[in-house]
């Protein structure tokens, strides 16, 4: 997948658990574990605005895009 998750680094810097963020944001534990995963489709603005403003980073901190080998189509 193109885009990686860096959240778990966000909270290894701001030193915070996932289960403290979680209620923070307002979703599950289980929502935060999917979304460090990569295993979620999409995530809400008002989602990422909030861990945004609580981890005090930007969405780019979070969200990575990583291109894949694709071979061109001619």
């Amino acid at each position: 997948m193109p885009i990686v998750v860096n959240l778990d680094v966000m909270l290894a810097k701001r030193k915070m658990r996932s289960r403290d963020l979680a209620h923070l944001v307002g979703i599950t534990e289980q929502n935060i574990s999917l979304l460090k995963s990569g295993k979620v489709k999409g995530v809400r603005f008002d989602t990422l605005e909030r861990i945004c403003e609580i981890l005090n980073c930007q969405p780019g901190d979070i969200l990575e895009f990583v291109a894949e080998d694709r071979t061109p189509i001619s």
